[in-house]
């Protein structure tokens, strides 16, 4: 057996869960140099919900900072999250915005591509996975992993065993509702490796509270690669901790080899930051608690809070263990969909309309539409035809993938937006997130402007005439 490799999530997916992914770059660079010095399998740098965070809350442009990140990190892989046809945004794209984004990431010093898709339809990864080929990327596919009488270890290895046809380099089992019980875990991660050869990696979530012992029991299965975040940053919502995963494997013949003294040294980086974080109410002490929930209701933690959040501006909170009951029932209605961005909130949100207005399905949002008219793919189990009806009439659902629909998009994109575009990679943060991008763009126009201001005024000082 191989030793064990991980990869931290610390810069990506961590912060994601803990506080809404508003970890700064300023914050970031200090300490990569020394997360450098590791020797992770990767970091997970960029993608998931940091591109939409730096544009939208952060007044930051997402490629500046995968380019600062690749200008410190010189020896450690950077890895990202994608989400197939819906790239890093809510809806699917033209595959020439697609072949363009993949483009662009590993440019810019992406080496590991993670694509998933919300419904685990390989045809909505398919241009992803062909375009990181091309590129020289390495393909991370993934299984969006979850429960239900048609989620088997054989429908998961069946899965690996398509996706490594489809070209993927390696395998992930994205456990993003941390739902996957140690046990099994072992026996999926035996039945992935007994049917398809590449390496897996396991990426789950401390939410229900058994994550670290599902990440032993996946070690002694002979799981390759382990995601985990540096324990200031671990733990609740996001992944078990890097440092007693390291101390529990050391001496064994699973030994990760990593040196727990540098892993102190980014401790000690990230304690402070933890406690600013605590102090302003970013990080919310809920999302710290184990919940069991999880377990019962299959629901990950960012859409507990955003379940107690649409009750509460309802001002019906004392519903949310009506919605809570409700959540599985809705799954089952649309074919039982992993719940994982966006269905996650598309399920939720149907649910909490249900138990508001008193009668399921009165009223329907049209993505919970979209999901029974085959926009979003195909769903696991068939949908009852007479509920479908029932919901949109007589429309006749998708057996295609939903892009085939898509007309090419850059062309048209870049003409919305000449007197904005400095760098390529602009037309790509407009296609994902239009108006947030134009805003962000705004702000950066008069930013620079205010600095050409500046430097004119030092300028005049300097050199009086």
């Amino acid at each position: 057996m191989a030793k064990v490799k991980i990869t931290e999530t610390v810069l990506r997916d961590s912060h994601q869960s803990l506080i809404a992914t508003r970890m700064t770059t300023e914050e970031m660079l200090p300490i990569l140099p020394e997360l450098d010095k590791v020797g992770y399998n990767a970091l997970e740098a960029w993608g998931g919900a940091t591109f939409d965070s730096c544009l939208r809350y952060l007044d930051e442009d997402p490629w500046d900072r995968l380019r600062k990140i690749r200008a410190q990190v010189k020896n450690t892989k950077l890895q990202m999250l994608f989400r197939g046809q819906n790239i890093l945004g809510y809806r699917h794209y033209a595959d020439d915005v697609v072949e363009y984004f993949v483009q662009k990431s590993i440019a810019n010093g992406i080496d590991i591509i993670r694509i998933f898709d919300a419904l685990n339809d390989p045809r909505n990864l398919k241009t992803a996975i062909d375009a990181t080929k091309k590129e020289g990327g390495h393909v991370q596919a993934a299984i969006s992993y979850t429960t239900s009488p048609v989620h088997n270890n054989e429908y998961f290895a069946n899965y690996a065993k398509e996706l490594e046809e489809m070209g993927a380099d390696s395998i992930c089992i994205k456990d993003m509702a941390g739902l996957l019980l140690p046990y099994d875990a072992y026996d999926l991660i035996k039945a992935i490796k007994g049917r398809c050869s590449l390496p897996v990696e396991l990426h789950t979530h401390y939410t229900s509270g058994v994550a670290s012992m599902t990440v032993l029991k996946a070690v002694e299965a002979g799981v390759d690669i382990v995601d985990c975040a540096i324990s200031p940053m671990a733990l609740g919502t996001s992944q078990p901790a890097t440092e007693p995963i390291v101390a529990a494997l050391a001496g064994t013949e699973y030994d990760t080899g990593l040196d727990l003294n540098q892993l102190d040294k980014i401790n000690r980086y990230f304690t402070p930051l933890r406690e600013k974080y605590l102090k302003s109410g970013l990080m919310d002490p809920k999302v710290l608690k184990v919940n069991v929930n999880t377990l019962l209701y299959q629901i990950p933690g960012g859409m507990y809070s955003n379940l107690i959040s649409q009750l509460k501006n309802a001002g019906k909170s004392e519903l949310l263990n009506e919605v809570l009951e409700e959540v599985p029932r809705v799954r089952a209605d649309a074919g039982y969909i992993p719940l994982v961005t966006p269905t996650s909130q598309i399920v939720g949100t149907q649910a909490v309309m249900n138990v508001l207005t008193g009668e399921r399905y009165k009223m329907c949002t049209n993505e919970f539409k979209g999901i029974l008219k085959g926009d979003y793919g195909k769903t696991p189990a068939p949908i009852d035809p007479e509920f479908r009806k029932s919901i949109i009439g007589d429309v006749e659902p998708k057996t295609y993938r939903p892009a085939d629909d898509l007309e090419p998009e850059l062309d048209k994109l870049r003409a919305e937006i000449p007197q904005y575009i400095e760098q390529d990679e602009d037309v790509l943060s407009y296609a994902l997130f239009g108006q947030v991008a134009t805003k962000f763009f705004e702000s950066r126009k008069a930013k620079k402007y205010h600095l050409d201001a500046d430097n004119a005024d030092k300028e005049l000082k300097v050199h009086p005439v």
